[in-house]
């Protein structure tokens, strides 16, 4: 009788201390990132006020302004591909090349582009350095001078991208994505720093949700939040995750984490470390990390910064099914990238990244899904049968969701008062129904995705899984007008919900 009541009071003591420690552990990460936001304020107020000068586009337009490669992966991209290359085409900008790498595409993605740019074959003139696929073909344009095309054998984003690597021409570098619109100035606000300090290795810029906006010509138009439950959350996501939670890093000077998407290298750089890595799904994290380790083991002094005001747009899943494909991913490839420089961990050598940025990733990314299921179990479950008192459900409730929509709602604050996207009130409004929605579900199921993720790891999975999209929808042009000067029909387009069937945690 006594061994059953010590039990018993073991068990109450042990799911006690367990469901205290994840509390104060939900506390600390939420509070670091609160830490993030106040860091990010005065950046960001910085940053709105001088981008809206014009002395800025007028020093950018100089001669002085860096030529930049704009280096595109693409695989079966064909319902977005045009348009997507039409606003990179379009920048304004004035020293700068678009090469998109068409990696074996199954679809007509290279024919759409044969077509839509009257493309030629010409003979190779690279000098290759990096390890890739063979090529098949090089490709000009005889509408664009700056576009190149290079068509190889299916390899995987990091394959094409070092493919463009070595095709490119100018010394700084664009990754970006096939399915990606970038905004006509985005390009000059991301080559700012490296204008004003020499000392820049990268540069990451914004990335938003592009679902139920108006696209015309590969541009944005008008920004429209998506008012369904999966795009409209992961829109405030988005938010959080750029407008403070990768600003608030260029403070602590361990900025790990520029997107694939959208990311400025000095190619140089690049290609010491020899490119990309192919043996990771989650190549743009990799990069970086293995970027900050070249710079801190060679005794460089440069950074990896981030600036809020350029500014591309991305599709994002609507459908559970491929949001959990993307998340897994993001976060198996966290996994495999911390193991695989985990000599970086805790290292004073590295300096803010082996101390304060790797541990981060450590403990409140890689760890975030363990722990947060655990202490849902604890709570419910204790709770449930009388081991808990109410008030522990409670606390955890309002440490582990209301905290974060607190700096939801916070992150929507800057966004309005700075860049203001989104003009209508309308738009406003969901923001705000989404920031207190979040928790609701979705936050649980993209705990649920990278759960799964350690398993895959573990079992050495290095797929990708399929991501379906809509692209842009043709609309019919608007009707012409008595006595007007005739000209081409601009494509117009609204990007529609992708048919149910994808950063943090956006990475």
């Amino acid at each position: 009788m006594l061994l059953a009541i010590d039990v018993e009071r073991w068990i109450v003591t042990a799911v006690h201390a367990a469901d205290l420690t994840v509390l104060w552990y939900t506390f600390l990460v939420n509070s670091f990132f609160a830490l993030l936001l106040i860091l990010a304020g005065p950046q960001l107020f910085a940053h709105w006020r001088f981008g809206s000068e014009d002395v800025l586009t007028r020093s950018l337009t100089s001669s002085a302004a860096p030529r930049v490669s704009i280096i595109v992966p693409a695989y079966n991209e064909a319902v977005s591909i045009v348009d997507s290359l039409r606003s990179l085409l379009t920048l304004r900008y004035p020293y700068y090349e678009v090469v998109l790498v068409n990696d074996g595409s199954k679809d007509d993605t290279l024919q759409r582009l044969i077509d839509a740019y009257d493309l030629y074959e010409v003979p190779p003139a690279v000098m290759r350095r990096l390890r890739t696929q063979k090529v098949r073909a090089y490709y000009r344009s005889r509408t664009w001078t700056k576009l190149l095309v290079v068509d190889k054998i299916n390899g995987g984003k990091a394959d094409s991208l070092n493919v463009a690597l070595d095709a490119a021409r100018f010394p700084f570098v664009l990754a970006c994505d096939a399915d990606t619109l970038i905004e006509p100035d985005a390009l000059l606000r991301l080559t700012r720093p490296f204008l004003f300090d020499q000392k820049i290795a990268a540069v990451g810029g914004t990335i938003r949700v592009v679902n139920s906006c108006t696209v015309r010509d590969g541009r944005v138009t008008d920004a429209r939040v998506d008012p369904r439950w999966l795009p409209g959350v992961q829109t405030v996501e988005y938010l959080r995750a750029f407008l403070f939670g990768r600003l608030g890093w260029n403070l602590l000077g361990g900025n790990l984490n520029i997107s694939g998407a959208f990311g400025l290298f000095r190619r140089d750089y690049l290609t010491e470390i020899l490119g990309y890595a192919t043996s990771t799904v989650t190549e743009d994290f990799e990069v970086s990390v293995r970027l900050q380790r070249h710079l801190k083991e060679h005794a460089i002094k440069a950074n990896v910064t981030f600036i809020p005001d350029p500014v591309a747009w991305t599709e994002v899943p609507t459908s559970i099914k491929v949001l959990g494909r993307q998340r897994e991913r993001w976060h198996r490839g966290l996994i495999a990238t911390l193991v695989t420089h985990r000599k970086v961990l805790f290292n004073p050598k590295y300096g803010a990244t082996g101390l304060i940025a790797m541990p981060y990733y450590l403990f409140c990314e890689m760890l975030a899904p363990l722990i947060e299921a655990i202490g849902l179990v604890l709570t419910i479950a204790g709770t449930a049968v009388g081991l808990l008192a109410p008030a522990y459900a409670v606390a955890f409730f309002m440490v582990t969701y209301l905290y974060g929509i607190v700096l939801s709602l916070a992150a929507i604050l800057m966004e309005e008062a700075t860049f203001h996207k989104y003009r209508r009130p309308a738009d406003s409004l969901r923001l705000i129904l989404f920031a207190f929605l979040e928790p609701l579900g979705y936050r649980q199921a993209t705990v649920w995705f990278r759960l799964k993720a350690f398993w895959r790891y573990l079992r050495g999975d290095h797929s990708w899984g399929r991501m379906q999209r809509e692209g842009f929808a043709a609309a019919p042009p608007a009707p012409s007008t008595p006595n007007a000067v005739p000209a081409p029909a601009p494509a117009a387009a609204t990007v529609r919900p992708l048919t149910p069937v994808s950063v943090p945690h956006i990475h």
